[in-house]
């Protein structure tokens, strides 16, 4: 054979190779799943970094992704896949990129909105799903209202998928227009040749429902439906009023699912029915909002559901996917389903039945004194395990940090409303605690198979919860009815007084009219920018009484009539507001934010430290712990890995008593879930730093640790 032949034949073979890569998913090595698995167990069976070793790790790579907005409004909250030596990941803005996982370097990027996505995006995106049959492999995300299918190997669109290479967010919903709000943060799930998919969508009036749906991943087609609010002659449709899957929407899957292939069950927590604050219209509990369903995977047919919250009034939303764990009860192996929650709690299923494996009391709560509201008069509580975060403020846990922040949160404290859980909104201000972040929240928890154990992070932050009356203008200024359109849209986020909110890092609207155009803030509104969705649906009219609003226009309107809006509710909510002391600190005693072993086998909490310190106080023995977003994931080695807090550290613990054995500082807040895999018999752990929340700069930066 010549050397020309044989070359041919070996160029052949690498294009071979290259276009058809039968790329086998390695369980021990690889993270092919959001969250590490399908049992979102965030647990790596890797143990070449251990105790006795870690605190020698170092910098492997960084990737800088592009993209950071200097204001500190974008993230990265993505739980990159790592699969057969490539990691597949996306940036602040939504673009998908895959690197080589053991160098950092770039191998391809897919921009799915063509260079527009300061006009038309919105969202964050916390990772992605990846389907292979062996001679082809797709990675599946999501940018807006789009589902798009992406050579793994090339990053150019599908275009046998959807309509050239994307599908509809709305295939399958049955809503009018596709003027609704809808996007999907967090990945679904592949079984099979499925894409199981949640979706996020309005908390506020006029909201898309959240139906669940399976999409066929070759072609972009609906597959099956699942609808969680439920039709004439479907389980649960007497829970809600006559006829309000016609109008109710929410009850969506935001935060991810998990997946027990061998038995075909796909397991969804779903969060609350809209409007969030207010259920007059939805008397019931609400069926499947606040469930952990267990549907067929293959038809999407309900196997069981459980319910937390029987309807939620509090945002009181499942916020990350069960573990699928095995523990042991009363000397028997129990294949079961751990659910974390905002409140703090862990509910225990059995797998196959959802029967709780602790007791779960039904305990009376106080009613509400809002007009035309029904709570439930009870609500739904574990016995065991107990709750992982503090849940009521009395006064000897308000702040003693100096005399006048302890008198300014006691009157903030006297005036409100407090108690144990599920003290309904009000007119006072209710204290929420924890807090509409919890809690737990989506960064999940770890379950470590060796010893049984949930590793949860709680945030200890409580929270305001006004409502006030919804009272229309009357008068003929266009920023009057405006500002009427202003409250029932824009104030949840924005607040009453304009200043914004860091819970979704929203910015300050006062004095935008010395910022903005008033062309620039209708193109904002109507399109949507970063993490603002559209408010297309308003229509041009609306949009432009906002404006004179905001720009503080005397113009008077004759068009009265077609600017009244619709708000259906007697009541508005004034805003997401953390209960802090004068001087911007949390309003309470720390521990702030918690790292937290539970034992699932007995029901008990096995140790429980505080996570993080402050910025802006001296440093403190014990720490004073901080929110936290993102979270943990356990290893083989005996460590646990958890960035999540304000003070922009990365950290490993001893996970058998929560010891601190290695910290470092990172470009920016790693609000996101880690990633931990092994390349060439290499171990490495991975974090997004995003930063751009709780008032922290953002970052663009992914960073691998690995042993020198």
């Amino acid at each position: 054979m010549n050397n020309l032949s044989f070359l041919s034949i070996i160029t052949s073979f690498l294009l071979t190779v290259s276009c058809h890569p039968e790329k086998t998913v390695d369980i021990d090595s690889d993270w092919p799943t959001y969250l590490g698995n399908n049992a979102s167990s965030q647990y790596a069976n890797i143990s070449q970094t251990n105790k006795e070793n870690v605190a020698n790790l170092q910098v492997a790579w960084t990737y800088q992704c592009g993209d950071a907005d200097t204001s500190g409004r974008t993230q990265i909250q993505c739980n990159p896949l790592i699969i057969n030596g490539v990691l597949y990941g996306s940036t602040p803005k939504l673009k998908f990129f895959a690197l080589d996982a053991r160098t950092g370097e770039e191998l391809w990027k897919f921009d799915p909105w063509d260079g527009r996505y300061d006009q038309f995006g919105m969202g964050v995106n916390r990772g992605v799903a990846y389907w292979s049959d062996g001679k082809e492999s797709r990675i599946l995300c999501t940018a807006g209202k789009r589902l798009f299918s992406i050579n793994a190997q090339t990053g150019e669109p599908d275009l046998a998928f959807g309509e050239e290479g994307s599908a509809s967010l709305f295939a399958g919903l049955d809503v009018p227009s596709e003027d609704f709000y809808i996007s999907s943060n967090t990945p679904g799930i592949v079984y099979k040749n499925l894409l199981i998919l949640g979706t996020r969508v309005s908390e506020s009036a006029g909201a898309a429902p959240g139906y669940i749906r399976a999409f066929d991943v070759r072609t972009g087609e609906v597959e099956w439906v699942f609808h969680t609010i439920p039709r004439p002659g479907e389980f649960g449709y007497e829970t809600w009023p006559p006829d309000a899957y016609k109008t109710a929407g929410g009850t969506n899957a935001w935060s991810g699912m998990s997946l027990d292939e061998k038995r075909g069950i796909v397991f969804v927590p779903t969060g609350s029915a809209s409007f969030d604050f207010y259920g007059g219209d939805r008397h019931g509990d609400n069926l499947f909002a606040n469930c952990i369903l267990a549907l067929n995977a293959d038809t999407g047919e309900r196997i069981w559901h459980f319910q937390t919250v029987h309807h939620d009034i509090w945002d009181r939303d499942l916020p990350a996917p069960p573990n699928l764990v095995t523990v042991n009860h009363n000397g028997q192996a129990i294949d079961a389903v751990a659910q974390i929650t905002k409140s703090g709690y862990v509910f225990l299923l059995n797998r196959e039945t959802g029967e709780p494996l602790f007791p779960v009391e039904e305990v009376p709560v106080p009613p509400t004194k809002l007009l035309g509201e029904l709570a439930s008069p009870t609500q739904p509580i574990p016995v065991k395990p107990p709750p992982f975060a503090r849940n009521r403020v009395t006064e000897s846990d308000l702040t003693n940090r100096t005399p006048e922040a302890h008198e300014y949160a006691k009157l903030i404290w006297s005036q409100s409303l407090e108690g144990e859980p599920f003290v309904p909104p009000s007119e006072e201000g209710t204290i929420l605690f924890p807090g509409f972040d919890g809690g737990g929240e989506w960064g999940g928890a770890a379950y470590d198979p060796t010893t049984n154990h949930l590793i949860v992070n709680a945030s200890e932050m409580p929270w305001i919860l006004q409502m006030v009356k919804y009272e229309p203008i009357q008068d003929n200024l266009l920023s009057s009815q405006g500002k009427n359109i202003f409250s029932t849209n824009c104030v949840t986020c924005h607040g009453k007084d304009l200043t914004g909110a860091s819970i979704h890092t929203v910015p300050s609207l006062r004095g935008l009219k010395d910022r903005k155009t008033e062309e620039e803030i209708f193109a904002i509104i109507k399109n949507g920018k970063g993490m603002m969705p559209s408010f297309q649906r308003l229509g041009d009219e609306k949009i432009n009484a906002i404006v004179a609003f905001l720009q503080g226009s005397t113009e008077v309107t004759h068009d009265v009539a077609n600017l009244t809006d619709d708000w259906p509710y007697p009541y508005l909510m004034t805003g997401y507001n953390r209960f802090k002391d004068l001087d911007g600190f949390p309003a309470i005693t720390p521990p702030w934010g918690t790292l937290n072993a539970i034992d699932l086998n007995n029901g008990t909490i096995a140790w429980k430290i505080p996570l993080g310190d402050h910025p802006g106080l001296p440093k403190q023995t014990p720490s004073t712990g901080t929110e936290g977003y993102g979270g943990p994931v356990v290893t083989a080695g005996g460590l646990i890995f958890i960035a999540a807090t304000m003070d922009e550290k990365f950290r490993a613990f001893d996970k058998t008593d929560g010891t601190l054995l290695w910290e470092m500082d990172l470009p920016a807040g790693g609000y996101a879930t880690p990633a931990i895999y092994s390349n060439d018999g290499k171990q490495f752990v991975v974090i997004a730093c995003g930063g751009g929340k709780m008032g922290t700069k953002s970052g663009d930066q992914y960073v691998a640790f690995t042993l020198p």
